[in-house]
């Protein structure tokens, strides 16, 4: 298991951006407006991890279970999906050297925003700092299904044994396979529960809950929750006092 870095900082942010239509119900407004306010926060924290040299931020925009909300949001949340992707903030994000990719089931989508998607996952590709992720039509429970779905077929072909598979086979099958696991998992909006999110991933995740609102989180807030994560004693399982090691000072090695 990867260290964190010295600094204390996570490598790996993963946020679940919750809140959204409370925040509009709050003001007045309708739940598209809660949807608009909640990708400019998801801009400013972007540009935030990116100044503090975070080297992984992943973002869950879309689960698989949301395509089960009424039509008219599922609708609303694709065509600002969609804006989202043309806007000119994407190419200041590029030229930021921020690259941009996608996890999930992107089938699901039109094929003008799986376009829109390949073309931003291109354009920033050779980009070498910080990873945004975005997973859309994503679930924890589907990641690894698919992860199985593959495996099995390496079987089938006589590529893999079957006595040879271990939680590393899964994991180099899974989503993120390529990244490190998530430090640090930020849910903002009360609510205490990670929604069928990364679950393979989050083995040894921390979790942060806030109550704010998604719309309202802004550096402010991602400073409170990094410096909770300063505060953390991750032991991955292990118990001894003479062992463990503060986040600040770097995660243990299981």
């Amino acid at each position: 298991m990867e260290q964190a870095p010295t600094t204390g900082l996570p490598r790996h942010i993963a946020v679940i951006m919750d809140g959204n239509n409370r925040w509009a119900k709050a003001q007045g407004l309708r739940g598209g407006a809660g949807h608009r306010a909640g990708a400019e926060a998801a801009r400013e924290i972007v540009y935030a991890c990116a100044d503090l040299k975070i080297e992984h931020l992943t973002l869950f925009a879309f689960s698989s279970e949301n395509w089960l909300r009424p039509n008219k949001e599922v609708r609303g949340l694709m065509a600002l999906f969609l804006s989202v992707l043309q806007r000119h903030e994407i190419r200041q994000m590029h030229e930021r050297n921020v690259r941009l990719r996608f996890i999930g089931n992107r089938g699901s989508f039109s094929p003008r925003l799986q376009k829109n998607m390949n073309d931003v996952e291109a354009m920033t590709r050779h980009n070498t700092g910080m990873v945004v992720t975005v997973a859309a039509d994503y679930g924890g429970q589907w990641d690894i299904s698919q992860a199985c779905q593959r495996i099995a077929e390496k079987v089938q072909l006589g590529m893999l044994q079957a006595a040879d598979i271990s939680p590393d086979t899964v994991q180099q099958h899974v989503c993120l396979s390529d990244a490190p696991p998530p430090d640090l998992c930020i849910r903002t909006g009360g609510e205490q529960r990670i929604s069928n999110f990364l679950l393979w991933q989050f083995a040894y995740t921390e979790l942060y809950f806030c109550d704010t609102y998604w719309p309202e989180f802004d550096a402010a807030s991602l400073q409170l929750a990094l410096d909770d994560f300063k505060g953390r004693k991750r032991r991955y399982g292990r118990q001894s006092d003479s062992d463990e090691i503060t986040s600040a000072e770097g995660a243990e090695i299981a």
